[in-house]
């Protein structure tokens, strides 16, 4: 038996979000901080960390402070990446940690050159996964399935965490509902949850709405709005997992829990995520 933590709900920038003046980020005191979304796995072969941020020493204390002895990676988006060069020589030195990433992604690692010295320098022992492939850990599987999102730099894998009783879906990222649900054949959000047999879904809900962001538009930063995904969900049913929206960026209202955004999620049966919910599975 595994335990999940949620270690962080905010979009890569966290919140308050760097050179932001706006009143969704001004007067926040550090106890407020989000952090951006990362994942844990408490397993009997020893933590696992989903995604690495720059505030990786503040979520490893929600495990204890223990520090991870397998890492896995969705993409390389600088906010689920920019922790993993605390785990080298200047930080914490560690070694032989194992580093789970896609071909693209490893990659990346070996054209980057921060990245590269820490490989050589036996900080991390990469394994590639492929999609769909399961995962035997100690105490969970995981699979890791392609989703479309902005490949720049790698291709983005959600990652389903299996439990001796509930199964859990990270999907942090991606580009948009049409494209995800064609990439599986499916024509509806439910039919695809239940082909992916989750019970758990922390879900993209970065922006509220498409018109979230006044200085850029939505095809600069395609993410399914929380807006769109309840409507199309409609209300909660018996039998459907449960879902928690994550990854929020730092406009988004549905943080303030008395706004008219959050309430709406939750009277439709839904939730939004919050630092360091667990989940026994």
């Amino acid at each position: 038996m595994a335990e999940v933590i949620l270690l962080g709900i905010s979009q890569d920038g966290g919140k308050p979000q760097p050179g932001c003046m706006k009143p969704c980020c001004t007067g926040m005191s550090i106890s407020q901080t989000k952090f951006p979304v990362s994942l844990g796995v408490v397993a009997d072969n020893g933590n696992h960390l989903i995604d690495v941020t720059r505030y990786l020493t503040h979520q490893l204390q929600f495990m204890e402070g223990t520090i991870p002895s397998h890492i896995w990676l969705t993409h390389a988006h600088f906010g689920h990446v920019d922790g993993l060069g605390l785990f080298g020589r200047e930080t914490i030195n560690a070694k032989g940690i194992t580093l789970h990433v896609s071909k693209q992604m490893h990659q990346l690692l070996l054209d980057t050159p921060h990245w590269k010295v820490m490989l050589d320098q036996g900080v991390f022992a990469t394994e590639i996964f492929t999609n769909n492939q399961l995962i035997t850990q100690r105490g969970f599987d995981i699979t890791p399935i392609m989703v479309p999102h902005r490949n720049e730099l790698s291709d983005m894998h959600a990652f389903i965490i299996h439990g001796e009783n509930q199964n859990i879906l990270y999907l942090p990222d991606h580009d948009s509902w049409e494209e995800t649900l064609a990439m599986y054949a499916c024509k509806s959000i439910r039919e695809w949850l239940k082909q992916l047999s989750v019970d758990i879904a922390l879900i993209d809900g970065t922006f509220w709405s498409k018109d979230e962001l006044q200085s850029r538009n939505q095809y600069q930063v395609p993410h399914p709005p929380i807006s769109q995904t309840i409507d199309m969900l409609g209300f909660k049913r018996q039998g459907d997992p449960e879902m928690i929206f994550i990854h929020l960026n730092h406009t988004n209202p549905v943080y303030d829990e008395w706004s008219e955004e959050y309430t709406k999620v939750v009277e439709m049966g839904w939730k939004v995520g919050s630092q360091g919910m667990t989940f026994t599975i």
